[in-house]
């Protein structure tokens, strides 16, 4: 029997995941949810997903309007054997105990705390660890960009320290109520709470970060510099990042500059909603001095971590013991292929 898959929250992260496990052989999605009536719910239906209201007292406004549903939250739960939250944070905390009472696994969101399951998951990490789990928590979006491109290099030499300073869209493309519009805002928490994320995935890794919020939507960007304990093989290092899956080294020679020209890329290829679910790093930017290495990553926040969801999906069901047959597997049905 395929796993049974509900998603409650059919928003920016939600959409991509139902999209995502309509896609695998081995899983079956059940249904959405939205708390109100949009265009995304009507959306939702163009696509024959079944759709479900996340609040049970707001089936009434679904009734009233152009929106189908088949239900509420509990309908929707009852049929289903997995729910992932991609509700707004903080949210899906709160929903935890209906789960629990519904006997449903859980996966929930970087916007949570890691308490909220006790467990924060990378694929390439501790993949092996979230087999069977009833809840585990996919990290967030800078957190899954930071632990790929550490995760290779921290299993292989000997680190002493990642200092990475996070320089984060203002709000996401279709947040027009959000900001930035004309500002740099510092985030006054020194250190940020990105790195601290990263340790709840590698504990043994020394980070301190710093974030900025500038005036973009379409993709954030990392500044990473890494100490080690001894001068560095730089052939080692370019070697290991070229090999760590969902992660792409941008060569020189074809001219990508910025992150809107990634995401003009993205288009060109016919990427679904412009989605880079990779790491991309320039190659030509990757500075070495002896025992320090620097460079630049961009994040698509809106999409980076829906493979990581159809990962622990797998892992929570034990459809898959390996993580890298995991990824293959996951990548394969996707579509997720080197974007350059």
């Amino acid at each position: 029997m395929k796993p049974k898959v509900a998603v409650n929250g059919y928003g920016t992260i939600g959409k991509r995941v139902a999209d995502a496990v309509q896609m695998q052989d081995d899983i079956e999605l059940t249904g959405v949810t939205k708390t109100h009536p949009d265009y995304e719910g009507k959306i939702a239906n163009e696509n024959s997903y079944g759709l479900y209201s996340a609040i049970p007292e707001k089936v009434s406004d679904f009734k009233e309007s152009e929106v189908e549903i088949q239900g509420d939250i509990h309908d929707l739960l009852g049929k289903s054997d997995i729910v992932v939250d991609c509700s707004p944070g903080g949210i899906g905390a709160k929903n935890k105990e209906l789960y629990e009472k519904k006997d449903i696994k859980a996966i929930f969101q970087g916007g949570e705390d890691h308490e909220v399951a006790g467990f924060s998951f990378n694929t390439l990490v501790n993949y092996e660890e979230a087999i069977d789990r009833d809840f585990l928590r996919v990290v967030s979006c800078n957190t899954t960009a930071l632990c790929r491109t550490l995760s290779g290099i921290h299993k292989n030499f000997e680190i002493e320290k990642v200092r990475a300073t996070m320089i984060r869209r203002g709000g996401d493309p279709n947040q027009d109520s959000r900001g930035p519009l004309n500002a740099i805002i510092p985030k006054l928490e020194v250190p940020s709470h990105h790195g601290h994320d990263v340790q709840t995935v590698i504990p043994s890794i020394e980070i301190e970060t710093l974030a900025v919020k500038v005036p973009t939507t379409i993709m954030h960007l990392h500044a990473i510099n890494i100490e080690f304990d001894k001068n560095l093989n730089e052939e080692e290092i370019i070697s290991i990042l070229e090999e760590t899956p969902r992660v792409s080294l941008i060569d020189e020679g074809l001219e990508i500059d910025s992150t809107s020209q990634l995401i003009e890329v993205a288009r060109d290829k016919g990427r679904k909603r412009n989605d880079l679910m990779e790491i991309p790093i320039w190659k030509e930017a990757i500075g070495f001095e002896e025992n320090e290495l620097s460079f630049f990553q961009a994040v698509h926040q809106e999409s980076d971590v829906v493979p990581e969801n159809i990962d622990a999906i797998r892992a929570m069901f034990d459809l898959e013991r390996d993580y890298e047959r995991a990824i293959e597997k996951t990548n394969k049905n996707i579509k997720l292929k080197k974007i350059l």
